[in-house]
């Protein structure tokens, strides 16, 4: 019998995909991703222009009773974006435990995002996920689950910043287990849509040469299954 419930997470920092992934024991994961970066035309390292990012992505299993819902994501970000989560009042663990967003600096909301669910066959209300600024290197995805019980927690997430030919930052996000597994259901990541940014919280310096931003994406399970995810969005100087 399947289990599948959808959420919205750091993934809408991604940019637009279609791909197949081998995933585990040769059970395919289709996901496809559609994202617009706007504005498209990037800044300069002294006038950084600050971008909004929306994402709509889904992931289709052909196993439907296999748990999606990873332990962990990982988005590496393109060469020519910054992150000034230092800049912009920053959220706690200690004041989303209190009182969750609302408890929080209004000025640290930085975006949201829905899901919608599936629980057993049945539709389910959507998901709401409230991103939410941490500081320099953290932020936070605060999500809602209703069904099949109310659940809501944060998923913190840690901003590393690269020295590398390719990325400028990681994003890693771990999972509460509350999130993966509610009143004894397996919860399974399967769509999403998000808006992210406000104010220049992201902002571009440059476009590479072959106007593409490009990302990496990473979903680690519990299983020890990976699946990785490459793709770009275009941009121009």
């Amino acid at each position: 019998m399947g289990k599948r419930v959808s959420v919205a997470l750091g993934a809408a920092l991604t940019a637009g995909v279609l791909a197949a992934v081998a995933f585990g024991q040769d059970v395919p994961i289709q996901t496809a991703v559609t994202v617009k970066v706007k504005p498209d035309e990037a800044g300069t390292p002294s006038h950084p222009r600050a971008i909004r990012i929306d994402a709509h992505g889904r992931i289709d299993m052909a196993d439907a009773s296999a748990p999606l819902m990873p332990q962990s994501v990982d988005v590496w970000l393109p060469k020519g974006w910054i992150y000034n989560g230092a800049k912009h009042p920053a959220c706690t663990v200690a004041m989303l435990n209190d009182g969750g967003p609302s408890g929080c600096p209004p000025e640290s909301i930085m975006s949201y995002g829905t899901a919608h669910a599936t629980v057993i066959g049945d539709r389910s209300p959507p998901l709401r996920v409230t991103v939410i600024n941490g500081g320099r290197t953290k932020m936070y995805f605060w999500v809602v689950i209703q069904n099949p019980t109310r659940v809501q927690a944060a998923a913190p997430g840690r901003i590393t910043k690269l020295s590398s030919q390719r990325w400028s930052y990681r994003l890693h996000v771990d999972i509460p287990s509350s999130l993966r597994v509610v009143a004894g259901i397996t919860i399974g990541l399967d769509s999403f849509e998000a808006t992210v940014g406000r104010g220049d919280w992201i902002a571009t310096t440059h476009c590479p040469r072959d106007h593409r931003w490009r990302y990496h994406l990473r979903m680690t399970h519990t299983s020890g299954q990976v699946a990785d995810i490459d793709g770009s969005v275009p941009c121009r100087s």
